[in-house]
């Protein structure tokens, strides 16, 4: 069989230069509104005045964090995310570059230097970004409309899939569901005539057919990971002689890497401590005054190789807030969550005192959420592979959180914690906590579980085909 190209795919050949064009506009418009300004007001105001070179240094310098900041934030994927997050995403890029920058210039300057040039920069350029934002995004939607797609489906578990995917029917649009019984011989042909094929919860045998299939023909392909699909992301492309082969290592972190983890978590938790005492005394002071109760909250969690710790947290509940009910997550509208715990439990103030538990050594900063013992033991009766994110400590902040929301299915959180470990970094773990400050500003990201939200044991069962769509045995 010959390989084919459909004729969509031409216009996907120059998605990338469109992409450069409105990055590089956006980009050139924000580092020339900033020599403007350092030209006129500060270039001049500084006790040594720079020559030439040193102007287009401080000039550069701006570009190079603009462009590493706003790319880290997303703040560049025009078509690829929302319009309201892009322009989010790189309006906050701007305005934290725009205060390290006016840090910068006043060491330069030995003094505060006048602030307002900055602060009406910072206006206008917000403003240039949601111009750039709507107009790029129009202009993206207009040459590259919805995706039309195919779904093929193994289980009724992707009845979820369908719904996240119809929230940017912007971007991608099932036009065709079909199930993986109806057979390879009736799906074929009705894969050549979509530009995408979404591939959701299809046994190997016949998910690898489909792939074939479809790199043959040159169509886009999605594909929902299993376990081992993650584990072999993470693995090193070696070759035996003439024979390539995936080296999946399967031991968590090297002695070095956990030595330089461990060496940037004590340096952020003490900076942490330093920079959130004023806030942490603030949260104890409320949290007393409302009902006289214990500040800090200790709980059994588990961490690196299952081994249990205290965690320490401020307290947002009532007190004895599970007598009778025994351990449960909080839920959207949760009776229990005190006044002050909805406010602390919005901006995170609940989590500051687990920098105490990063500071000795039982948690990381960047790592899987630490799990309660007894929730633990219930996802390992669905999913035996739960125990496989105890490779690494627990963290404060995770992939699982920047990536997805409190609300994430277990499933899900389990395959993105598998992710950060197969594929660890320091750079990757410095990544996280800048993405953390942006997760942090985003509300939904903090939403409780649904009141009708599965279990762990039953979503896995009816990924398995044991459930019905409500939940409900067959």
């Amino acid at each position: 069989m010959e390989l084919q190209t459909p004729s969509f795919q031409h216009k996907e050949q120059h998605k990338r230069t469109l992409m450069f064009l409105l990055s590089l506009l956006i980009w050139s418009l924000l580092t020339g509104g900033f020599a403007l300004v350092w030209y006129r007001y500060y270039s001049l105001a500084i006790q040594l005045p720079f020559f030439r070179r040193g102007n287009w240094m401080v000039i550069g310098v701006y570009g190079a964090l603009s462009f590493c900041i706003t790319k880290l934030y997303g703040g560049y994927r025009i078509g690829y995310l929302k319009r309201g997050d892009v322009i989010f995403s790189s309006a906050m890029s701007t305005l934290f570059v725009n205060v390290i920058t006016y840090c910068q210039i006043s060491l330069i300057g030995r003094q505060f230097m006048n602030p307002v040039p900055m602060i009406w920069m910072t206006v206008v350029h917000i403003l240039l970004i949601c111009i750039w934002g709507v107009l790029g995004h129009k202009l993206y939607q207009r040459i590259y409309p919805p995706r039309k797609m195919l779904l093929i489906s193994g289980s009724e578990y992707s009845l979820s899939l369908i719904n996240k995917i119809s929230t940017r029917s912007e971007k991608y649009q099932i036009c065709e569901v079909m199930d993986i019984n109806q057979g390879l011989e009736t799906i074929f042909p009705r894969v050549l005539d979509y530009e995408a094929v979404v591939i959701s919860d299809v046994k190997a045998e016949y998910r690898n057919k489909l792939l074939k299939f479809c790199f043959l023909h040159s169509v886009r392909t999605y594909v929902t990971p299993k376990i081992s699909d993650t584990i072999i992301r993470g693995a090193d492309s070696i070759h035996l002689f003439d024979t390539p082969l995936l080296l999946c290592r399967n031991m968590g972190l090297t002695a070095e890497q956990r030595l330089a983890k461990r060496m940037l978590d004590i340096g952020v938790s003490v900076v942490g401590l330093v920079l959130s005492s004023p806030f942490m005394l603030l949260t104890a002071l409320a949290i007393k005054v409302y009902d006289g109760g214990p500040v800090i909250y200790r709980q059994r969690r588990l961490t690196m190789d299952g081994r249990e710790f205290d965690i320490y947290k401020f307290r947002s509940m009532v007190m004895d807030a599970e007598k009778g009910t025994g351990a449960r997550l909080a839920q959207e509208h949760d009776a229990r969550i005190t006044p002050v715990g909805k406010v602390i439990r919005k901006i995170r103030f609940d989590e500051l005192p687990q920098l105490f538990n990063i500071l000795r050594g039982d948690m990381s900063v960047v790592g899987p959420r630490p799990e309660r013992p007894e929730i633990a033991e219930e996802y390992r009766k669905a999913m035996p592979e739960f125990d496989f994110r105890l490779k690494v400590k627990a963290g404060l902040t995770g992939y699982a959180q920047v990536m997805g929301k409190y609300n994430t299915t277990p499933y899900d959180k389990l395959k993105l914690d598998l992710m950060y470990i197969e594929n660890y970094s320091i750079l990757l773990d410095i990544k996280l906590i800048l993405m953390t400050i942006k997760v942090l500003l985003i509300p939904s990201s903090t939403e409780g579980v649904g009141e009708h939200q599965m279990t762990a044991q039953a979503e896995y069962l009816q990924r398995e085909g044991g459930l019905d769509r409500t939940g409900k045995e067959k």
